[in-house]
């Protein structure tokens, strides 16, 4: 076992988990030094595949304005958004694009160099601003992930996953991580730790997710004990291409903002039967009339029919979407583009304030594992990357003022969990994973997507169980993959039992045993309590 100390760990490199990095390096005093971790290599994120755009609620678009940004999120959000957050992401988002300028990001500007903003479903005006095209969350990443790499005061330790948090009496002092390459363990003390792990997507058979998507910050909390937020919101987007098994190629909505429209194999369009707003309607609405399409007609896909946007366009606007479809045969200026929903975003997560801040003290939570309350039941397009720097940026003034120096002491209960890594004492099990892993994602996928009901869930829940009782390794495992799948069914079961739990239909989740929304909207809270999962009343 080694050991070390740090003044803030940061476990994720998304581009919360890089922001954060930066600018606690730049506001706070850290004696220890920064690290981030990354199960992967640096760069490598949810972030890294975001095409569609950041929310900007800037002072020079004259057209915009908090307050109609503040009414867009909450009409998407289907009454689960919370008006504070919302009001105060809108009102720094300028500020903080302003300072990401100034890190070395770049949104696309016209010949007169003025940022440009295009329009996305459920949004009122343009405001969404983009770089590269449609490559917003790699450029970003890119510029940030240099900037990390350049700055001495902070360290990257990479394909290295946390297995485990050092949390006693509502106090976080610390972190295990495993190095999948050495097989070795470490522990981290530090008294900030911030989890900027990411979504889950991975649970899913279908998701435009990468592979690291596999809800490890969500299961470390839920084991540390912390209250884990509205797991049951999970957005599908309605556009992957569908092209193969597994994950799934995003097709921007964007496209759609641009004037692209959905039909079916005749080509005729289809919108128009099941919103007012056709294309433009917010996601889950979009993703059900599409699922609703395929079953009517017992086909994989609909299509997407982008050739009413001029050639120029497409090739300037859509760079990447353009190469990637002709790389499978498909010429989006001309042919309909097969599409499909997929497992997108999660809205919900370890509940957390603004500032990233949850109940145990000096653990944060930031991104897509966090529940601010901001998205509410269904995701406004765009809403998460400015959901990611604000938080960041939050963090950062709040840490200003606080002592930072790596705690000196730890007590018997701290201890305990580091002595379960310390110890060669673990037997090696002859466990397909991949397999497991592929069970979980088909049952996922057919019992807790879309479309719910009672019995799906429960049969949902019953496989799990099974999937659980299959895999022998309750704490310490052999390998990241094991270490992942452990959290997978650990996520898994989160979201299913807290749409079991959630008896209406609301934003993203859609029971059709419960169809209709409760005149109340209240958040699910799920905590673990005497090994069991619990619903906070």
């Amino acid at each position: 076992m080694k050991y070390s100390k740090y003044s803030t760990v940061i476990i994720g490199s998304g581009i919360s988990g890089l922001y954060a990095a930066l600018k606690i390096e730049q506001l706070a005093n850290t004696p220890d030094g920064i690290l981030v971790v990354t199960k992967s290599e640096l760069g490598e994120s949810n972030s890294k595949y975001a095409q569609g755009g950041m929310v900007g609620v800037l002072k020079e678009n004259s057209n915009d304005s908090p307050a109609l940004h503040i009414s867009d999120t909450i009409k998407a959000g289907a009454g689960l958004s919370e008006f504070n957050t919302v009001k105060f992401l809108s009102e720094n988002s300028d500020k903080v694009i302003k300072d990401l300028l100034n890190f070395g990001v770049e949104f696309d500007r016209d010949d007169n160099g003025n940022l440009t903003y295009t329009l996305e479903a459920a949004h009122s005006i343009s405001r969404v601003l983009h770089s590269g095209g449609d490559a917003t969350g790699r450029m970003i990443e890119l510029s940030l992930a240099q900037k990390v790499n350049e700055n001495e005061n902070i360290d990257v330790y990479e394909n290295n996953i946390a297995v485990d948090l050092l949390v006693s009496e509502a106090e976080c002092k610390g972190v295990i991580v495993f190095n999948d390459i050495t097989k070795e363990y470490e522990t981290i003390y530090s008294p900030v730790v911030i989890l900027a792990t990411g979504g889950l997507g991975q649970i899913y058979k279908y998701t435009t997710n990468p592979v690291g998507a596999t809800g490890d910050g969500l299961a470390l909390a839920y084991r540390a004990g912390l209250e884990l937020q509205d797991m049951e919101f999970v957005q599908f987007h309605p556009t992957a291409l569908a092209i193969g098994n597994g994950n799934r190629f995003l097709i921007s909505e964007a496209v759609r903002g641009e004037g692209a429209k959905l039909v079916n194999a005749d080509g005729v369009e289809f919108m128009q039967q099941y919103d007012e707003r056709k294309e433009l309607a917010p996601r889950d609405i979009v993703t059900r009339a599409i699922f609703n399409e395929m079953a009517k007609n017992n086909t994989d896909s609909v299509y997407l029919n982008a050739s009413c946007i001029s050639h120029e366009k497409l090739a300037k606007r859509f760079p990447t979407i353009s190469k990637k479809c002709m790389e499978n045969g498909i010429d989006i200026s001309k042919d309909f583009i097969p599409v499909a929903p997929a497992a997108h975003y999660f809205m919900g997560g370890i509940k957390s304030d603004i500032g990233g801040a949850t109940a145990v003290h000096g653990l944060f939570a930031i991104g897509e594992t966090s529940s601010t309350g901001l998205h509410g039941a269904n995701r406004l397009a765009s809403n998460s990357l400015l959901e990611c720097v604000v938080c960041a940026y939050e963090i950062a003034n709040r840490l200003k003022s606080v002592n930072l120096n790596a705690p000196k002491q730890i007590n018997k209960e701290l201890k305990s969990i580091i002595d379960v890594y310390v110890s060669d004492d673990i037997e090696a099990y002859d466990v397909d994973v991949q397999e497991l892993k592929s069970e979980l994602k088909d049952t996922m996928w057919n019992n807790v997507g879309i479309l719910r009901d009672e019995n799906s869930l429960k049969a949902a829940i019953n496989k799990i169980n099974t999937i659980r009782n299959n895999f022998p390794y309750t704490s310490k495992c052999m390998t990241k993959n094991e270490y992942e799948l452990r959290n997978m069914i650990t996520v898994a079961q989160l979201v299913a039992e807290s749409a079991l739990n959630r008896r209406e239909s609301r934003g993203a989740h859609y029971r059709t045993d419960f169809t209709e929304t409760l005149e109340n909207s209240v958040h699910s809270v799920i905590t673990k309590k005497e090994g069991v999962f619990c619903f906070v009343e």
